[in-house]
């Protein structure tokens, strides 16, 4: 167990959602450092589940509600995020409603083929491993 004054360090839990909607998958260019393209995404907080968050974060940032969620893969890489170590447990859904950038996304778009050259994380591993069928 690594610990900090006696504290024990651990990985932070957030979740990242791969939302098909009209014929592609939803991406948010982050408005808060690390800046790029991302899977709309964010930090679970105290006392919710993984699946809470996800339904969460993806109204929060794109407007959408889910529908068919199911736990994709869990990525957990120390480097994954520059900020922190973070663990992800990553869905997949389908969007629902109006697409509309919010809350600290800057703009939402939907990506069919060619995905952004700037991506955040490692988010475009993880849409290569879902395009690829890597963990299905």
């Amino acid at each position: 167990m690594n610990v900090d004054g006696g504290n024990p360090r651990n990985p932070v839990p957030t979740v990242d959602i791969i939302i098909e909607y009209e014929g592609g998958i939803v991406l948010v260019e982050r408005r808060n450092p690390p800046h790029g393209w991302a899977l709309p995404g964010g930090f679970v907080d105290y006392g919710e589940s993984v699946e809470s968050a996800a339904a969460r974060e993806a109204r929060e940032e794109t407007g959408l509600e889910l529908r068919d969620l199911r736990q994709f893969h869990v990525y957990s890489e120390p480097g994954r995020d520059c900020r922190m170590h973070t663990m992800t447990t990553v869905f997949t859904a389908r969007g629902v409603g109006k697409l509309m950038a919010a809350d600290d996304a800057r703009s939402a778009k939907v990506f069919s083929d060619e995905l952004p050259e700037t991506m955040a994380f490692d988010h475009r591993r993880i849409i290569e491993d879902y395009r690829s069928g890597r963990w299905s």
